[in-house]
């Protein structure tokens, strides 16, 4: 067996006397797609978050062997973390390039993929990246994460949020793509996405660990989609709105 590439154990988050997260277990394999999932208010962002060293934290999270707990956010993301947002983060007064050319770390960045999958952003290259489409802005987002050919895992968290049809498909071919050549964290709560992606799945309920195992077999099994999840008899009803 393969270690996992992320190992998160007992992950503790408390924000201004609020527990969020109890005790979370968390493993991301060294290929592929992970999906975080969990009903809305589980604590999916906070575990991401955590992760990230966004915010103060309690327990073990292990990238690559090393534990980070105890390193700030610039230090974790430069040992080749890409971090997509659940709100996209780009710079709306600066240009799609600028936004683009602020996020290489690597002496060669792949601006070939990302043209390759985004062609908008380099036909839009001087546009304001305020002016975007929420579609377009996720573009940016997600080509800001595979410019680095130095990364090694990419957190995407909800990157399909409020985005139309023919833009979910764009985001899932270029999500897939990824994958190809670096393992994704997925927080998502469009399950068919999850299911095109995903080959292993992590459940929270109430800031905790409630199921790890198998994507397919999960969204196979109507009862307990339901009732880990809220969805109804399809495993493919898309639930929306924010998360802790």
């Amino acid at each position: 067996m393969t270690s996992p590439l992320l190992c998160v154990r007992d992950l503790k988050v408390v924000i201004g006397g609020r527990h969020i997260l109890h005790g979370v277990d968390l493993d991301v394999a060294a290929g592929g797609v992970t999906a975080l999932l969990g009903r809305n208010g589980a604590g999916k962002t906070t575990t991401v978050r955590g992760v990230l060293g966004l915010v103060p934290r309690t327990g073990s999270v292990r990238y690559g062997g090393d534990e980070t707990v105890g390193m700030t956010t610039h230090q974790i993301v430069r040992r080749g973390i890409g971090y997509v947002p659940e709100d996209r983060g780009v710079f709306v007064a600066l240009t799609v390039a600028e936004n683009l050319r602020l996020a290489e770390r690597d002496p060669d960045p792949a601006y070939d993929l990302v043209h390759e999958l985004f062609p908008e952003l380099k036909q839009r290259a001087r546009q304001q990246a305020g002016t975007l489409s929420g579609g377009q802005q996720q573009m940016v987002a997600i080509g800001r994460t595979l410019l680095n050919r130095g990364n090694r895992l990419v957190i995407a968290d909800e990157p399909t949020k409020g985005l139309a049809p023919r833009v979910v498909t764009e985001v899932a071919v270029a999500l897939e793509r990824a994958a190809q050549a670096v393992p994704v964290l997925l927080v998502e709560q469009n399950l068919a996405l999850v299911r095109r992606l995903a080959a292993h799945c992590v459940v929270l309920a109430d800031g905790r660990t409630a199921h790890a195992g198998p994507a397919a077999e999960l969204l196979a099994d109507t009862e307990k989609s339901k009732t880990l999840l809220g969805v109804g008899r399809r495993a493919d009803v898309t639930a929306r709105g924010g998360d802790h």
